[in-house]
């Protein structure tokens, strides 16, 4: 590990699950407020829906898009939540009324 320097800003996306909680709070925003994260391993996974997982490793969010890697930099969580809800918004989620308090889990391995 390098030693940080007095005075050099926490950056919270060089921490997966630390990344993930942002992007799950992003996604919350976006309507999926039914979101499960694991971390372990240097890795963070956050099931977001049914067909959609995301993984964060290495420096960047990875979830499959129709047969498709897809991979979006850690540290731009709110541009990945808005590129996942473009592509998996469900006319219902706007309708739902949970609050994400009441459906955040997070199980740490």
């Amino acid at each position: 590990m390098l030693p940080v320097r007095a005075g050099t800003p926490y950056l919270p996306w060089q921490d997966p699950r630390e990344a993930t909680r942002l992007l799950r709070y992003a996604l919350h925003r976006q309507g999926f407020t039914h979101t499960y994260q694991s971390n372990g391993n240097g890795m963070s996974v956050l099931s977001v829906l049914t067909e959609l997982t995301v993984w964060c490793k290495d420096g960047s969010f990875v979830w499959d898009e129709e047969g498709a890697t897809v991979t979006h930099p850690i540290d731009d969580p709110v541009g990945a939540a808005q590129r996942i809800a473009a592509r998996y918004r469900h006319p219902e989620a706007s309708q739902e009324s949970h609050s994400p308090t009441d459906s955040v889990r997070e199980h740490t391995a």
